[in-house]
């Protein structure tokens, strides 16, 4: 797998292509986020080709690793440590609307 081409969701982490995104959508955020379609500009806004550390995710539920990176309800794959940028303020707000609290995954929240 060539990581030049693999971008990382900015809310959950997951690393896919962006061809994967447009095709299939994000495995945890595709409520949120509407990634699957002819549209790039969400692919594009909320992901990011710059992230750190890969962590293969299995059994999540078992795994304090997922724990630790706060992934342990997602579904299985491959997920940066940390992803490097924030989403936009009216994605942030739209989440926040729906009851989701959007925590960066670049490390400047540290709780």
């Amino acid at each position: 797998m060539s990581l030049r081409q693999e971008r990382a969701c900015m809310l959950c982490g997951v690393i896919r292509t962006q061809q994967q995104f447009l095709r299939e959508g994000c495995p945890n955020c595709e409520a949120e986020l509407s990634f699957a379609g002819e549209d790039t500009t969400n692919v594009i806004e909320c992901t990011s080709p710059s992230f750190e550390g890969i962590v293969a995710l299995g059994e999540a539920e078992q795994s304090w690793v997922a724990k630790w990176l706060r992934i342990d309800n997602f579904q299985p794959g491959l997920y940066a440590v940390k992803v490097s940028g924030k989403l936009p303020p009216d994605v942030v707000n739209d989440l926040e609307a729906k009851g989701i609290h959007y925590r960066p995954r670049d490390g400047s929240v540290t709780d």
